[in-house]
């Protein structure tokens, strides 16, 4: 098996990184009002070039800021949507880990105005990145606009400003479409959409709680996938896209659980992506039958390296369970990476830096002995 020259990459990895203490410092103090914004971002920007230079010293191909400059994954980036604005509404998502159940808080949202692309969000932190990276592709990675909808669902839509809802499906892809092609002139050639929701919807549980808030959650996917595939049909040439599914990422908690069974014929074979992160790493993210649905051409990045604990994988497990893949996805269209980010959000998971970089490192070794 050769190298692959364009992403996602033999060893490749989701996105967020463990946020370094000093920079959580620098967040604490600029939250107290003891440095400026622009203090702040100084520290961010010192982190970050040091997280990009990290990221290739251990052979990564593509490396990201680590979404340092964000509290969370998706929430920093759907309330930069003009016409979505964030609401007092307190929005509990009920989590499980190894020890139990927890929980945490979210805004809600609220979308009052038509949904328009205000500026090129992220544009300057895509830019920062690239300027960083010597070896490595500048990967970005942003919510996917089914995040949108399954935050706050048709409720949160203002009746008045979209009697129609097919209007608003129609603004937010073309609000994404702009995006993308903004990024693209700012040379982004590697961007991830990133989608829980689409992973969720295997979960039956989830489905019902869709169900009990008046939506269609038997065909809810088959929205998704044709409104992302709205965003992504202009797209700049050159750019490579993917998508990354998991069932949730808070502090090594997750929110569902399941295989990608219920959705995989039309997630795999009608997503305009060239590549699905799909997290792989225990039982609760079901065997690997679905990916008999991929088509050729088309890549998988196994997440079987776990980012919820420290503990470290065999690289003999690793390949095992590579080779378990390839029983249904030729060995040439598989890749590897973590299962999710290490820190979705600015808390991060239950590990320590040095075990993110040698999780990091574990995937590289893996795939330079698999593909070569």
């Amino acid at each position: 098996m050769s190298a692959l020259t364009e992403p996602p990459f033999r060893a490749d990895h989701v996105g967020s990184l463990l946020r370094p203490p000093g920079l959580l410092a620098a967040r604490a103090a600029h939250a107290s009002g003891q440095i400026s914004a622009d203090e702040l971002r100084e520290r961010e920007d010192e982190a970050i070039t040091e997280v990009v230079a990290k990221q290739e010293r251990l052979g990564l191909r593509a490396a990201t800021d680590g979404e340092f400059r964000r509290t969370s994954w998706h929430m920093d980036f759907i309330y930069q949507l003009g016409g979505i604005e964030r609401t007092d509404e307190q929005i509990q998502v009920r989590m499980r880990n190894a020890e139990g159940e927890t929980a945490f808080t979210s805004a809600g949202l609220a979308v009052r105005s038509p949904v328009r692309l205000a500026h090129t969000i992220f544009g300057d932190d895509f830019r920062f990145l690239a300027g960083r990276t010597t070896t490595a592709v500048p990967k970005l990675t942003v919510p996917s606009p089914s995040m949108v909808h399954y935050r706050g669902g048709t409720a949160a839509i203002d009746r008045t400003v979209y009697p129609s809802v097919e209007q608003f499906w129609s603004d937010l892809a073309a609000a994404y479409a702009d995006e993308v092609r903004a990024l693209g002139e700012l040379g982004c050639r590697y961007l991830q959409f990133d989608d829980t929701s689409l992973a969720y919807l295997n979960d039956p549980a989830q489905r019902a709680a869709q169900t009990a808030k008046g939506e269609d959650a038997e065909h809810q996917h088959l929205r998704y996938i044709q409104t992302i595939n709205a965003a992504l049909a202009g797209r700049p040439a050159g750019m490579r896209v993917t998508t990354h599914m998991c069932r949730g990422n808070y502090r090594s908690a997750w929110a569902a659980e399941g295989g990608y069974d219920f959705v995989a014929e039309a997630l795999f074979g009608e997503l305009a992506v060239d590549g699905f992160f799909c997290e792989f790493d225990d039982e609760r993210s079901g065997g690997f039958a679905p990916l008999r649905f991929v088509p050729p051409g088309k890549r998988v990045v196994l997440g079987l390296v776990t980012t919820k604990r420290g503990q470290l994988e065999s690289k003999d497990q690793l390949k095992r369970r590579v080779d378990e893949a390839a029983r249904y996805l030729p060995l040439d269209q598989l890749c590897l990476s973590p299962q999710c980010g290490f820190s979705s959000t600015v808390e991060g998971n239950a590990l320590t830096e040095e075990e993110q970089a040698a999780k990091l490192r574990l995937v590289v070794e893996t795939a330079e002995e698999i593909w070569g």
